[in-house]
């Protein structure tokens, strides 16, 4: 299970953080309210834990904006406002549930696994683009009858390319979404990755390639009617 906590308390978020990991569950905490929903739209996360007052832009209008794209993935509001009106307007917004500090580790536990439960009923198991297909819970990449096995970075990369759909997706949003923004990993890494995604589709034999748009980044383009 993959968690991503959006908190801008350093230590409450690294404490979430060690808190999950002692449950064997990967988690990954960033500080800001625009990297959180950049880190959100790239997908891979199996729920997200969203504080409401964050800097640079709002809980609540990161619950709003992913809804919005149609993406699905759990929310856990966790924040020190303890108003009814506050509760209604987050879960209104699309929130899972919400929850008040502080809070106790077990609880916390038990809202996360309630939330992913739930989530089999809402969240897509395949992504297509043209004659691609990626499977979100097995992590293959398919096209032509072949199918080939994407580690966690591949799978995070090529889920947002495909989530873009023909969009171009910048190295600075696939360093944030996928490393992370407190990594130390360069561009150099993505161009890594970029080259291990091209030779999986080649082997696939798809039409679709990574195109790369010079100072701007990179686009999934379908070339089946060349």
């Amino acid at each position: 299970m993959n968690i991503l906590v959006v908190e801008d308390e350093k230590n409450l978020a690294n404490a979430i953080v060690r808190i999950l990991s002692d449950e064997h569950i990967n988690a990954e905490a960033v500080y800001d309210g625009a990297d959180g929903l950049k880190a959100a739209q790239g997908g891979g996360y199996d729920a997200v834990i969203l504080d409401l007052m964050l800097p640079s832009m709002s809980g609540m209008e990161i619950i709003k904006q992913l809804r919005h794209e149609g993406n699905s993935v759990p929310v856990l509001m966790l924040t020190a406002k303890t108003s009814t009106e506050d509760m209604v307007s987050g879960l209104d917004a699309g929130a899972d549930d919400y929850m008040t500090k502080p809070f106790e580790s077990e609880a916390l536990l038990a809202r996360i696994r309630a939330i992913t439960r739930r989530q089999g009923d809402v969240v897509i198991d395949v992504m297509r683009f043209a004659d691609l297909s990626l499977d979100l819970s097995s992590h293959d990449l398919s096209s032509n009858g072949h199918r080939v096995h994407l580690s966690g970075k591949e799978f995070q990369v090529m889920k947002m390319l495909m989530n873009s759909n023909s969009r171009v997706t910048s190295k600075q949003d696939l360093l944030s979404s996928v490393w992370g923004t407190s990594s130390d990993a360069s561009e150099n890494s993505v161009e890594a990755y970029i080259s291990f995604l091209r030779k999986k589709l080649n082997h696939l034999h798809s039409h679709v390639q990574i195109t790369t748009l010079r100072m701007l980044g990179y686009r999934l383009e379908d070339f089946s009617e060349e």
